[in-house]
């Protein structure tokens, strides 16, 4: 198992088999699923398990967020290539809502913006959310992303933020 990421607060890392309940049971909380695409419990444990497939493709993928002092699960977070500019990386998270408002998005985006620059060639790394997820906005912009003009994807708007290698 690979460790991204270590604080003294949160610890990023690659996801194990055991990890699938706590990874499924993240997206049945309505609350935490509001700005994201909807999924059925059966494509949730397919995404889980190509997750770990994912591991040996390379730098990107799925990573959990664990306390570090209690190892609860406290998310997940997502790079990819972006699929409107290949050359930029995309990160996203969905953070179960007891770590909501805890500063733990904004140290997992810092970090996962790092991880990017360090691991790829990229130049860019960007996030999209909902136009009304102010809250994730507020994150991205702490983890020092600017924000551009909105784009569309899937006939959805959508707020975009940019951040480049320095």
């Amino acid at each position: 198992m690979t460790i991204l990421y270590q604080s003294q607060n949160i610890i990023i890392r690659e996801f194990v088999p055991e990890d699938k309940q706590l990874f499924v049971l993240l997206f049945e909380d309505e609350e935490v699923t509001r700005y994201i695409p909807q999924r059925s419990t059966a494509q949730y444990l397919e995404l889980f398990d190509s997750t770990i497939a994912d591991y040996s493709k390379g730098p990107l993928g799925r990573w959990g967020i664990f306390d570090i002092h209690t190892l609860d699960f406290m998310g997940m977070y997502l790079t990819r290539h972006f699929e409107y500019v290949p050359d930029q990386v995309e990160i996203g998270y969905v953070l179960a809502k007891k770590y909501w408002g805890k500063g733990i998005a904004s140290e997992a985006s810092s970090a996962l913006i790092d991880y990017c620059f360090t691991h790829t060639d990229t130049n860019q790394v960007v996030a999209v959310t909902d136009l009304d997820n102010i809250g994730s906005q507020k994150v991205l912009e702490k983890a020092g992303l600017r924000r551009l003009n909105n784009l569309k994807r899937d006939e959805q708007e959508l707020a975009y933020f940019m951040i480049e290698r320095t």
